[in-house]
């Protein structure tokens, strides 16, 4: 059994008409697309050089270190990912390939345990002495998340072990002990993967290392403006020159950051980590600030659909309710690691509102991430696209309005393909004798709860409705089963054995408590296209509308409306007609509706009129953000005008 996750994802069988098009895409398509990427045999694409820098520090073969500095983690999280799918569907040939990663990676160890392919062929000279930019722990972390991944799908150490080498050889180098180096890693990620590490191996040296981290962040003198003033420091990043400690969250101890900043991504790992050390620790204050740093992004700095990170430059959070649409960053990594936030706040509080966020981030920004034929990625997911004004060395250069084959920082790919292998494990949570029933995906499992096994069937076309049968069989078991109410459901009941059932609600969560043996649960509400409106503090969407059903965020496409959406209009009191097509997108509902478009009054207008423009009448399409993209290029709008 997974020491760092109740249920191991070789007991959770997903069948699910919704989510198979992306999860067998990532045995099928994604992962050898990568496998050739990683191995620089993809034309037209950006060049990994991952494998073979892998080669060059090895020994194996001669030439010259290429790629950023963080360009090992690449492989890590292409390897994790291999190992969630492996553990679900065991492919031969598959794991050769993983076998051979791994030798490449462990060949390139040097004999104290230090592992990082730049520092070891191109600033030998530089470990450790400039954690702000050098990314060596932010590497090591991924690949320690891959090891225990792959310890836990094949039994095989190999890769284990040099996590532990690597580890040790962290451990020894920093700490507060005499003979040690105050410090911590800038871009924060080997925090959660040592507490991982810790669970896997029950090595309490892992989990103290990453409490020393969390705590020493922010503590005075910075070590990253410390580390810059040592003559003969040099950047690696120009738009470091005139750095600020909140871009890496060390600005102040952790456990006194009221606001989320900095880089999106670096925050939300912190995060996770910090959850993780609250649970093991039982630690109320730290529990409390992750919740302040929660209720903070997703209150005033979120985007409708889950994205965080409005800036476009330097990836960052800015200011509470700044979320421009046509120029926000909105990695998809960020979104990533939001949801392994919120699972990670959910498995400490049991409190679902945790879990609509994180099935929110999911639903929309995590999967407009990948195309449906898994070759093509949206690092930067913006909520409106005119694809004319997303012009090279302009301020939306960053904004694609397709999908690209690869990128030269090449994060995204890999961490979209790890987190689809991995969705099972967030269907279930277990504590003690609870039983949570947190995403609805159809599914077949063995679980074990008070020592005993069960099996659970869970069917569903969620979110297509709000129907969800649960079977459970196996003998009886005496536990609490907690099913998640959303915040969008509506006429919500819940029957066992088709009798209606009187249940207590505790934290957006539906408990039941009984003796169990072969029961089926039926859940079901109404999930129905709703108008939201923006917080007129939010300017870029002040007197806008959206559209939301269920999870999902929908959108207008040119490809099913016209150009020009940011004409388009909707009415406060608009009624939708749903339509499910089966041979749209891999099957999916779009919304039809009655709006109004602006038009001047005159043809090939100046930019500023005497006449005031005029509204016109049009029928218009919404599909699924998350699905945006897919067909032919175009414009793209979430927010519209409202009229109210």
């Amino acid at each position: 059994m997974h020491k760092d996750n109740a249920i191991s994802l070789k007991n959770i069988y997903i069948d699910d008409s919704y989510w198979n098009k992306y999860i067998k895409l990532i045995g099928e398509k994604v992962l050898p697309y990568q496998w050739q990427i990683l191995n620089d045999n993809v034309p037209d694409a950006a060049p990994s050089y991952c494998l073979k820098n892998f080669k060059i520090a090895g020994g194996l073969e001669k030439g010259e270190r290429k790629g950023t500095v963080f360009q090992d983690s690449d492989a890590a999280k292409w390897l994790e990912a291999v190992a969630y799918s492996l553990e679900t569907s065991p492919d031969t040939e598959l794991e050769k390939q993983a076998d051979y990663v791994i030798d490449l990676i462990c060949g390139a160890q040097e004999a104290d345990g230090y592992l990082d392919t730049y520092y070891t062929l191109v600033e030998p000279e530089n470990k450790w002495k400039n954690l702000c930019e050098g990314h060596e722990m932010y590497c090591a972390g991924h690949l320690i998340e891959a090891a225990v991944a792959y310890y836990y799908a094949t039994g095989k150490k190999k890769l284990l072990e040099c996590a532990c080498r690597l580890s040790d050889l962290i451990a020894k180098t920093f700490g507060t002990e005499k003979g040690k180096v105050r410090g911590y890693p800038g871009h924060p990620e080997i925090e959660l993967a040592l507490i991982k590490l810790y669970r896997a191996t029950e090595n309490k040296s892992y989990l103290n290392l990453a409490e020393y981290f969390i705590d020493e962040r922010g503590s005075e003198p910075n070590i990253f403006l410390e580390q810059m003033k040592i003559p003969g420091f040099k950047h690696i990043f120009y738009e470091f020159n005139n750095y600020e400690p909140k871009y890496s969250q060390s600005h102040l101890p952790v456990r006194q950051q009221a606001t989320a900043e900095g880089h999106a991504v670096r925050a939300v790992y912190l995060y996770c980590a910090m959850a993780d050390l609250a649970k093991i620790n039982h630690d109320e204050s730290l529990e409390k600030q992750c919740k302040i740093l929660w209720e903070n992004i997703t209150k005033k700095r979120m985007y409708i659909t889950g994205g965080i990170g409005s800036s476009g430059y330097l990836e960052r959070f800015t200011t509470d309710y700044d979320l421009p649409n046509d120029c926000n960053y909105s990695e998809t990594c960020a979104s990533i690691g939001l949801a392994l936030f919120g699972f990670r706040m959910a498995n400490l509080t049991h409190e679902a509102s945790y879990i609509d966020i994180c099935e929110k981030a999911i639903y929309n920004t995590v999967r407009a991430g990948i195309s449906m034929e898994g070759d093509k990625y949206f690092y930067v997911n913006p909520l409106e696209v005119w694809p004319e004004n997303c012009i090279v060395n302009t301020s939306r250069a960053h904004v694609k309005p397709v999908r690209q084959k690869w990128f030269d920082v090449a994060c995204c790919p890999t961490n979209i393909a790890r987190t689809f292998a991995s969705l099972g494990q967030y269907i279930y949570d277990i504590d003690g004798s609870d039983l949570y029933v947190n995403l609805f995906i159809q599914n077949k499992s063995d679980i074990c709860i008070n020592n005993k096994k069960i099996h659970i069937e869970m069917n569903t076309v969620y979110p297509r409705d709000g129907k969800i049968k649960i079977s459970i069989s196996g003998g009886k078991n005496e536990f609490a089963l907690n099913v998640r109410k959303p915040d969008f459901a509506k006429d919500f009941s819940i029957k066992i054995n088709g009798k209606e059932e009187c249940f207590a609600e505790n934290k957006g969560y539906c408990k039941i408590c009984r003796t169990w043996e072969n029961d089926v649960v039926e859940v079901e509400f109404k999930i129905e296209p709703e108008i939201v409106f923006a917080n007129p503090l939010v300017r870029a969407n002040c007197g806008k509308a959206a559209i939301i059903r269920g999870p999902e965020v929908y959108c207008l496409e040119e490809c099913d409306n016209f150009p020009d959406l940011a004409a388009v209009y909707i009415d406060k009191n608009v009624s939708f007609k749903e339509e499910w097509k089966d041979n749209l997108l891999g099957g999916t509902l779009v919304l039809h509706f009655d709006g109004r478009i602006l038009t001047s009054q005159k043809e090939n207008a100046d930019s500023i009129s005497h006449l005031p423009p005029s509204l016109k009448d049009v029928s218009l399409t919404a599909i699924s953000y998350g699905s945006w993209c897919n067909r032919t290029p175009g414009e793209m709008i979430v927010w519209l005008h409202a009229t109210i």
